[in-house]
């Protein structure tokens, strides 16, 4: 069984996810999903940037693509109120993973203490070990932006992308300011009009077989 623990690497694109631990669910109301995306922004967007996200009741996607060492290396360094130089080197020094591991267990843990706190709840609220995976070619990245979207399809939460509301999907048809990679995403997907395209001709069969993404 593959446990789907890649090292990051700057300037790779990674599809990265995570289930809730046993029968939990992650998010249990509207307020739930906006409170875990705020942190999200502020664990990840300075360590990564992001193509597509699905919140999912007990489960979530993102794709990311890790941003240079220079700017991991200028955060973490700023987080920790140390000299940039002492961080220099991450990626030779193999720390580069480990610091963007953190800001993804950081967000975890701050997202699950807060929600533990809202809930009366207590322990662990996510799987011990997230899961993440390389996107190598472009027909990758094309049906990892696909499946992502297709997620509430695929376990029956809608009908269609377009019906769930915690997802990428929607900021990807909207001209509002986002901090999504919308305009690369869609030079990927070759243009709105295909991006819509591609989104419609797929459907639940085609996406099933994309389970092995998991």
């Amino acid at each position: 069984m593959k446990k789907y623990s890649e090292p990051f690497e700057a300037h790779q694109v990674f599809h990265v996810w995570t289930h809730a631990n046993g029968k939990d669910n992650l998010f249990t109301e509207d307020q739930n999903y906006l409170f875990f995306l705020r942190k999200y922004d502020t664990y990840i967007s300075p360590v990564a940037d992001t193509f597509a996200y699905c919140l999912m009741p007990n489960h979530i996607h993102f794709m990311v693509r890790i941003k240079s060492e220079k700017t991991v290396a200028h955060f973490v360094s700023q987080k920790r109120n140390r000299d940039v130089t002492t961080f220099q080197g991450l990626r030779t020094l193999g720390r580069l993973s480990l610091e963007i591991s953190r800001q993804f267990s950081h967000l975890f843990n701050s997202y699950t203490q807060a929600y533990n706190k809202r809930y009366s709840r207590k322990g662990s609220l996510f799987m011990s070990n997230f899961k993440r995976r390389a996107i190598v070619s472009p027909d990758h990245f094309l049906t990892l932006l696909l499946y992502i979207h297709h997620n509430p399809v695929k376990h029956q939460f809608a009908e269609h992308p377009a019906g769930w509301r915690y997802s990428s999907y929607q900021a990807y048809l909207s001209e509002k300011p986002t901090k999504l990679c919308r305009d690369e995403g869609l030079v990927w997907a070759g243009g709105i009009d295909s991006f819509l395209k591609l989104h419609d001709a797929a459907h639940t069969e085609k996406l099933k077989r994309l389970s092995l993404i998991e």
